[in-house]
C-alpha cells in the first residue's frame, strides 16, 4: 500500500476550500499511484481557531460526505482531521475514509494539549480502535497522543501494521518530529506516518517535519518546513522480516508492568 502524505498549510476557518484542496491534492496522490492519503489534525478547519469557531465549524461524521465522495471520485483512501460535532461539544477527531466512501474509523484526541486543546474540545477519547483497509490493520491517533508511549502500544498490541497520525506540531517540538516519531516505530515495529501543517497560521509556527517511517525506525520519507507531498510504501514482506528479526512485542513481560496502570 503506498501512502501519501500532505503537509501543507491549508484553510482556515473554510471547510468548502478546505475540502476543494482535498479533492485536488487526492487526484495528485492518486495520479502518482497512492492508495492513501492522510492529510494534517483538524485539517478542515484549522487547528488554533478557538472555541467559538470551533463549534461553528463542528460536523458530525456524517457531514463528511463531501469527504466520501472525493474518496470514491478518486478511488483513494483518506485520512484527516476535523471538529467533531458530539452531542453540544466538540472532539478533535480524525477519520478514515476507504477508496469507496466508507467510514472506517473516526477517532477522538485522547490527549488534550494544555489550555489550547482544552478550550476548544470537550469530547475525549477513550479507546484506541483499528480497521482493515487493502489488508492492513491500521489505528489513528493525532498529535500529542504519539508523545505518551501507551497508545501506540495498545494499538501495536491490537495487531496494527500502520498508525496514521494527523498534527498540529509547532515550535518549539522538533524533538517530536525528529526522534519520537522513528522512536515509536521501532519499539512497535509498526509503520508510522506524521502529517503536520506548515508556515504560520491561527498564531503559530507549525515546524513541518512530516515523515513516514517504517517498522524498523528508518524514515522513509522526509518533508521540510513547506508544503509538499512526500509518499512512501508499506512492504508486507519487510514488515514480516523485522517482526521476526527482533520479536519485541513477543518478548515483553508483562507481569512486571503492573505499575504502569497507575
Amino acid at each position: 500500500m503506498k501512502i501519501a502524505l500532505y503537509q501543507g498549510p491549508g484553510h482556515i476557518n473554510n471547510p468548502v476550500a478546505g475540502f476543494a484542496l482535498m479533492a485536488a491534492k487526492a487526484a495528485e496522490a492518486k495520479a502518482n499511484g497512492a492508495d492513501l492519503l492522510l492529510l494534517p489534525e483538524m485539517y478542515l478547519s484549522g487547528y488554533n481557531i478557538g472555541p467559538e469557531n470551533a463549534k461553528k465549524f463542528a460536523l458530525p461524521a456524517e457531514g463528511l460526505t463531501p469527504a466520501q465522495a472525493i474518496a470514491r471520485e478518486q478511488n483513494i483512501a483518506m485520512v484527516f482531521g476535523y471538529p467533531e460535532l458530539v452531542g453540544d461539544k466538540v472532539a478533535n477527531s480524525a477519520v478514515l475514509i476507504d477508496s469507496e466512501g466508507k467510514i472506517l474509523l473516526n477517532y477522538r484526541k485522547s490527549h488534550l494539549f494544555g489550555d489550547l486543546d482544552r478550550a476548544m474540545f470537550k469530547a475525549v477519547g477513550t479507546d484506541f480502535p483499528t480497521a482493515t483497509l487493502n489488508g492492513q490493520k491500521i489505528g489513528l491517533l493525532i498529535c500529542y497522543d504519539i508523545e505518551f508511549p501507551e497508545p501506540a502500544r495498545l494499538l501495536a498490541l491490537a495487531g496494527a501494521d500502520i498508525i496514521l497520525i494527523p498534527t498540529a506540531q509547532m515550535e518549539p517540538y522538533e524533538q517530536v518530529a525528529k526522534y519520537v516519531i522513528p522512536a515509536r516505530a521501532y519499539e512497535n515495529q509498526v509503520y508510522i506516518a506524521y502529517a503536520n501543517h506548515s508556515g504560520t497560521g491561527d498564531g503559530l509556527d507549525y515546524i513541518g517535519l512530516s515523515s513516514i517511517c517504517g517498522p524498523d525506525g528508518k524514515v522513509l520519507a522526509a518533508a521540510g518546513k513547506g508544503e509538499e507531498i512526500i509518499y512512501a510504501t508499506v512492504d508486507p514482506t519487510h514488515h514480516a522480516a523485522v517482526r521476526k528479526a527482533d520479536p519485541l512485542i513477543a518478548d515483553r513481560r508483562p507481569e512486571l508492568y503492573a505499575p504502569l496502570a497507575k
